[in-house]
């Protein structure tokens, strides 16, 4: 394995030691979000066909744009905290 760094490698290197960089403010949250996906990488899945109005159709597509996710992602996690008992109706 080479141990030469590329050139991004080196600036990044670079800018770590002068201190330039700083945790993004929700490290936490894209760090679990990176977890979930390695998670679900290997996990058998099955293609499902849903219909959805297209209201709730663009409704998700702009909420996974806000959370830098695909739409079948963010949909797949909805329905999997739903039925897991971890996403519950507000009352």
């Amino acid at each position: 394995m080479s141990k030469e760094l590329s050139a991004e490698e080196r600036d990044v290197l670079e800018r770590f030691e002068r201190d330039e960089l700083r945790s993004a403010a929700d490290a936490e949250r894209e760090a679990e979000l990176a977890r979930q996906a390695a998670r679900n990488t290997f996990n058998k899945t099955r293609r499902v066909n849903l219909r959805v109005t297209e209201r709730d159709f663009n409704l998700a597509h702009a909420r996974a744009r806000e959370e830098g996710i695909p739409y079948q992602t963010l949909l797949s996690s909805i329905i999997h905290k739903y039925l897991s008992g971890r996403l519950t109706e507000k009352k």
